[in-house]
C-alpha cells in the first residue's frame, strides 16, 4: 500500500489542521525511531521499519510543501453537497397577504384648528 492510499496525517500522527511546526517535528520523531542507524539492529523487524520510514519520508514530501498540502486535502476532503431547499407551496390567502403593503407610520401632525 502507498502512502498516497493512506491517510498522510495518520502516518504521521498528526491532525489536519496541524500546522508546519507539528508536522516538522512528527517528522523528525518518527524519523529517529525508524531510521537504520538510530534503531537497534533487528532483522525481524527491519523490512517492516524500512517501509514504515518510506512512508514517513512519502507524507512529508507532500505535507511539508503549503501547495501540495493544499492539492492533496482538496483531493481527500470529502465534498459537502448542499440541499437546495425549494420553496414550500403557498395558499391563496398567504398570497394576497405577502402582496399587501407592510403599514407604515409617518410623523405625526398637530393642527390646532
Amino acid at each position: 500500500m502507498s502512502a498516497q492510499q493512506k491517510d498522510l496525517y495518520a502516518i504521521l500522527g498528526v491532525p489536519r489542521h496541524a500546522t508546519q511546526g507539528q508536522i516538522s517535528r512528527a517528522y523528525r520523531t518518527l524519523l529517529r525511531r525508524y531510521h537504520p542507524d538510530t534503531r537497534a539492529p533487528d532483522p525481524k523487524t527491519s523490512v517492516s521499519s524500512d517501509a514504515a520510514l518510506q512512508q514517513v519520508v512519502a507524507a512529508y514530501a507532500v505535507l511539508r510543501d503549503s501547495n501540495r498540502r493544499a492539492a492533496y486535502d482538496r483531493q481527500t476532503t470529502p465534498h459537502i453537497r448542499t440541499r437546495v431547499r425549494t420553496p414550500p407551496t403557498q395558499t391563496a390567502a398567504a398570497l394576497r397577504h405577502d402582496m399587501q403593503p407592510p403599514i407604515r407610520a409617518g410623523p405625526v401632525r398637530w393642527d390646532p384648528a
